[in-house]
């Protein structure tokens, strides 16, 4: 019973759990039986909370904890995991960090307390790297989680043991955060979905970088319509978060629905923004072939890409301010415990003069005129999900993509990191599996606010395609594809 449970998606769960056909605590039986059979392969929830998820599941039985039964969103008692750079009240939450190592904290993240309000059971923390830094999940606390595909590749990051544990089919479905690509690169490696929703449309609650739009909270699941179903759950205004909004009159869920008949008309594609990013070159193809699934459901899809300039170096220069906004404190007091990512981001940050701050946000905003004159004429633009396929779990990045040496580890993440400064919302979307069966995907990107056209034209490929009915995935032995090289 506890294997047809978690291979139910998330909706349908749900379902069943509004017709009284499961209950929440069988839901979250099934989610521990699963975790203690494929958590030794790929440590993605290192921190569980069973027995507070059966209390959570038992409230809801009984019928307390049930204020927001109704409206858009609501998970009925569903199981879900939640990153561990974000607090659950007495819950173990280390950021990934041996500083927070021991650390309990008292409340729950504004985004976890709207969560459990709509039902959503918190089962446990979901590995991270350090501080959400980097593009593979590894720390000093809990080591490093596999990517169920083939567990001698890395799961990505920042929300990689996110992305593994709906891959897996511990979870239903996973909260995370995105600054240069967290939620899409691992959706992208594991062969699931994640959206980085528009600044605003999630609540960050306690950031300390309040008025910056880089970092999201957002949503992952093994289909777009659970990813819709989430974002329902996340969505609306906080008064915590100045940059928040009003949650739409129409769901997410609904929009979804209409994938269909609201298709979009044309659609801008790229695979390497006219070969200004190195790109993996069978990624490219695998990315330029899926688009035959929007053409055969009426879409016009042309190659078309803003020019990127300067961005890379903007982006950078950007970035490194959160740090610095985020860290500074913590360096000088606990360097020898902070990786060398981390302190080569926040110095940078330290280092970076008033003119190069105005010159970055000269081009962030330049790059914003660019692609809302493309979404003048395009309703979707459409790149690969990633630079390059997963790669070995042992590198912290990859040094080279299609023969092009990577000068930092995020070198590689521009692809995802220029939507980051465009302020648009994206869904990472499998698309397929390269000549070494790891999982390659789509970023579908829309105009700013405009979630739903994300959703519905991911959710169109996702009906085309049916990747989405491989999961949930038994954890897969493999070795490394033979030009990786460990580090």
């Amino acid at each position: 019973m506890h294997d047809d449970l978690i291979r139910l998606t998330a909706t349908e769960a749900v379902a069943r759990l509004q017709r009284g056909e499961v209950s929440p605590l069988e839901l979250v039986e099934a989610a521990a039986a699963r975790i203690a059979a494929v958590e030794p392969a790929v440590n993605a929830l290192p921190t569980l909370c069973l027995d507070r998820a059966r209390d959570h599941a038992r409230r809801l039985m009984e019928g307390r904890d049930r204020g927001g039964e109704g409206r858009p969103g609501w998970l009925g008692g569903l199981p879900v995991s939640i990153k561990d750079l974000t607090d659950v009240a007495g819950v173990r939450t280390t950021y990934g960090s041996p500083i927070f190592r021991d650390h309990v904290p008292a409340a729950s993240h504004p985004v976890v307390q709207r969560i459990e309000a709509a039902g959503g059971i918190v089962i446990g923390k979901s590995n991270t790297p350090e501080f959400g830094a980097g593009g593979s999940t590894f720390n000093e606390v809990f080591g490093r989680t596999r990517n169920p595909w083939n567990t001698s590749l890395t799961c990505g990051g920042s929300t990689g043991g996110g992305a593994v544990s709906v891959a897996t089919g511990e979870a239903w479905l996973a909260q995370g955060t995105d600054h240069g690509g967290s939620l899409r690169r691992p959706g992208t490696y594991c062969g699931v979905v994640g959206l980085r929703p528009s600044p605003g449309r999630v609540t960050r609650g306690t950031v300390n970088n309040l008025f910056s739009p880089l970092s999201v909270q957002g949503p992952m699941a093994r289909n777009v319509p659970d990813l819709a179903l989430f974002l329902d759950a996340m969505a609306g205004w906080c008064p915590l978060d100045p940059l928040t909004y009003d949650a739409p009159a129409r769901p997410y869920a609904a929009a979804v629905v209409a994938a269909a008949a609201e298709r979009p008309k044309r659609i801008a594609f790229t695979t390497d923004f006219n070969g200004q990013l190195p790109v993996d070159r069978e990624t490219q193809a695998l990315t330029r072939a899926a688009m035959r699934h929007f053409e055969e459901r009426g879409c016009i899809v042309e190659e078309f890409a803003p020019d990127l300039e300067e961005l890379g170096e903007a982006f950078l220069i950007l970035r490194s301010q959160a740090f610095v906004v985020d860290r500074e404190a913590q360096l000088a007091t606990h360097r020898d415990q902070i990786k060398p990512d981390i302190i080569w981001n926040t110095e940078r940050g330290l280092a970076a003069t008033p003119s190069q701050l105005a010159w970055a946000d000269r081009q962030r905003a330049a790059f914003y005129r660019r692609m809302a004159s493309m979404f003048a004429r395009y309703d979707v633009f459409v790149t690969p999900g990633a630079a390059t396929p997963a790669f070995d779990v042992m590198l912290r990045n990859p040094e080279t993509i299609a023969g092009v040496k990577l000068e930092n580890y995020m070198a590689g993440s521009m692809i995802n990191a220029a939507i980051t400064l465009a302020g648009c919302p994206a869904v990472a979307v499998p698309c397929g599996f390269d000549q070494f069966g790891r999982p390659v995907g789509l970023q579908v990107v829309a105009p700013p606010r405009r979630d739903e056209i994300a959703l519905q034209a991911a959710a169109l490929f996702e009906q085309a395609s049916g990747l989405s009915l491989k999961l949930p995935l038994d954890p897969r032995p493999g070795v490394v594809p033979p030009a990786e090289v460990a580090a």
